[in-house]
């Protein structure tokens, strides 16, 4: 491990002369590229340097007992050994989680789809639910949420509603909600007092950029149409929505939240090409996906990740039997607890799996 982080240490320095060669000043790309990998490392080298120094000052108090000390400062001595010996046992695990394998994709925006699914209306009610779950918690991570697409019903819920996250770091913890979540609650239309069970699904994706996929315009048939509300009343008499079809996959996006058409194609690209990536990069990974499940699931759109029950006013998350009883917190966005401990047991497995390689 120390070798490792030597390593990663002299490459930080390495970059920093890089960073200060003209040569790279005026090389837009390598010095874009340069930037983003020292920022990638500066906490692993921060936590690093941290350790070696503690190391030398626990190697050097260590060193003070074998002199002829008297019984108060070899007490003090001590003291200090213990409390040295406990924090470089902290950065030394720190460090192990530094060291594991980062998703390329944590960085980046995501695009968000939820959709209702079994429960008719409930479910659409839920989504609207979801929706609101995570724009606020995007917004407490002083992220930007902003929709590109919306099937509202007369209710007030979404069939489908997609968005995107834009913020440093919002893949890193969105990619823990997809999946099936589930619904336990009387419904506003239910005179009975009978608790319905619901779903909607939730689709993370990162958000692609140009230089990773190509999408050639060739590929693409474009198709304006007016936009609508609910009940499909024109809300727009131009024809500034817009619907993209990729030829060679068939993927279909649509955006009409725009009044500008051009507006609207620049969303629905966006769509379009993170769904692209994401297709590519479930094929890729299909062969090995069993060999890599972690212990938050494999993120197959399927599976019944979290139940919201509202008569107990209890949140679980299945994926690692983890239960709080803060639902109304949860829905304003509180998701912290859940996602924390979601990204804890993920580090636990793979440091696990390291340990056994």
């Amino acid at each position: 491990m120390l070798e490792r982080l030597q390593a990663v240490e002299d490459r930080y320095e390495e970059l920093n002369e890089l960073l200060s060669d003209p040569e790279v000043i005026n090389d837009s790309k390598k010095l874009r590229e340069y930037s983003k990998e020292q920022s990638d490392i500066s906490e692993t080298v921060t936590a690093y340097r941290k350790y070696k120094e503690v190391t030398t000052q626990l190697d050097d108090a260590k060193s003070m007992l074998a002199d002829d000390l008297d019984d108060e400062m070899e007490d003090m001595v001590k003291l200090e050994i213990d409390e040295l010996s406990e924090k470089k046992e902290e950065l030394e695990e720190q460090l192990k989680v530094l060291l594991l394998p980062k998703d390329p994709n944590d960085d980046k925006n995501v695009i968000v789809e939820v959709r209702g699914a079994a429960g008719g209306d409930e479910a659409a009610l839920f989504a609207g639910d979801l929706y609101k779950m995570y724009s606020r918690y995007a917004e407490k991570n002083g992220w930007k949420p902003e929709v590109i697409e919306a099937s509202p019903t007369e209710l007030g819920g979404y069939k489908e509603i997609i968005f995107m996250i834009n913020g440093e770091g919002a893949y890193s913890k969105m990619k823990y909600e997809n999946g099936a979540h589930r619904v336990q609650r009387v419904p506003s239309t239910e005179s009975g007092g009978r608790i319905h069970t619901s779903t909607a699904t939730v689709a993370v994706l990162p958000e692609a950029e140009e230089v990773e996929i190509e999408v050639h315009d060739k590929d693409i048939r474009v198709d304006t149409f007016a936009s609508s509300g609910p009940g499909g009343q024109s809300v727009n008499t131009t024809m500034s929505a817009v619907r993209l079809t990729h030829e060679p996959t068939g993927i279909v996006v649509s955006c009409q939240d725009e009044k500008s058409q051009i507006k609207n194609k620049d969303k629905a690209m966006k769509v379009l090409r993170a769904r692209i990536y994401d297709m590519y990069q479930r094929e890729a990974e299909a062969e090995y996906a069993e060999n890599r499940k972690s212990a938050v699931g494999t993120g197959d759109r399927s599976e019944r990740i979290r139940t919201y029950n509202f008569p107990q006013s209890r949140v679980t998350d299945h994926r690692i039997n983890l239960t709080v009883q803060k639902l109304d917190q949860i829905l304003q966005g509180e998701l912290d607890e859940i996602i924390d401990s979601l990204i804890v047991e993920e580090q636990a497995e793979m440091m696990e799996k390291a340990g056994d390689s």
